[in-house]
């Protein structure tokens, strides 16, 4: 299959590939390192395909072979990174993670090279991460004497537990891909040269299966996150509901006894 032209947002590419939305950060002389611009168009970006009912799996990479993210673009610390500067710029960031932290659809970062810092907070932000064996971590947050905001230390403990959380920022030490499996942060590692292949495979199959159900699950994921009296249980109930009241519901069941593939329409 011939990837489709990207359009080109800044240094952010975004593309359709069949029921699969690409999300590429793509500033490679800079290891991909996320610039105000970047951080300011990727809300919008996330949206469209979150609007788009055709979109049933959303990929979250970086342009070249070396890095995923490297993070923050260090050459704007000067001019965006101090004073009120530092408020808008925040404020793009935030709106940046949130986009993918709180997308309506599965996210899946597919990692290679340098995934550090915002990249590292962007891979978190995702559902599901797959890396190659050349992937390097790292939170350098102590070693720029910048603060990390508590939603964001909070994720860490919840994909990798309070005590790796607490040694990432202590030591702001760099960690490879398997020591990344081990701790839980990846799902798994294959290959260099198998990432991109692997992650299609993957991605393609989540995307054959019944839009409504991915929505449900991903609904229970998103209010798992809250404080239980903030959760919003009614409506996890009333998409679960609206599953098997589907047609694809009943296209399931056929397609399991006439022993074939599905073919849902997401209603």
């Amino acid at each position: 299959m011939s990837t489709p032209e990207p359009q080109l947002v800044g240094t952010l590419e975004h593309f359709k590939q069949g029921h699969v939305g690409h999300v590429v950060f793509n500033n490679p002389k800079k290891f991909n390192a996320m610039s105000y611009d970047m951080w300011a168009a990727l809300p919008q970006v996330m949206q469209d395909f979150v609007d788009d009912a055709d979109i049933r799996v959303i990929v979250l990479s970086g342009a070249g072979d070396k890095a995923f993210v490297s993070g923050a673009d260090i050459s704007q610390f000067d001019t965006m990174r101090t004073g009120d500067a530092n408020i808008v710029y925040s404020q793009a960031s935030e709106a940046g993670y949130a986009a993918v932290l709180d997308c309506p659809k599965p996210t899946v970062a597919q990692i290679q090279g340098i995934c550090m810092g915002g990249g590292l907070g962007l891979a978190l932000n995702c559902d599901v991460r797959v890396c190659a064996s050349n992937a390097k971590f790292r939170m350098p947050a102590g070693r720029l004497g910048l603060g990390y905001a508590f939603d964001g230390v909070k994720r860490f403990t919840e994909v990798v537990g309070v005590s790796h959380t607490a040694d990432l920022f202590f030591s702001a030490r760099i960690f490879d891909a398997q020591e990344a499996l081990a701790m839980g942060l990846v799902k798994q590692v294959v290959a260099h040269e198998a990432l991109s292949q692997t992650v299609d495979d993957y991605v393609q199959n989540v995307s054959q299966n019944a839009p409504l159900t991915l929505a449900a699950a991903k609904r229970a994921l998103l209010e798992l996150r809250k404080n239980p009296e903030h959760r919003d249980m009614a409506l996890v109930q009333a998409m679960v509901a609206a599953c098997f009241a589907s047609q694809d519901y009943q296209e399931g069941r056929q397609a399991f006894a006439a022993k074939r593939a599905p073919v849902f329409k997401g209603h």
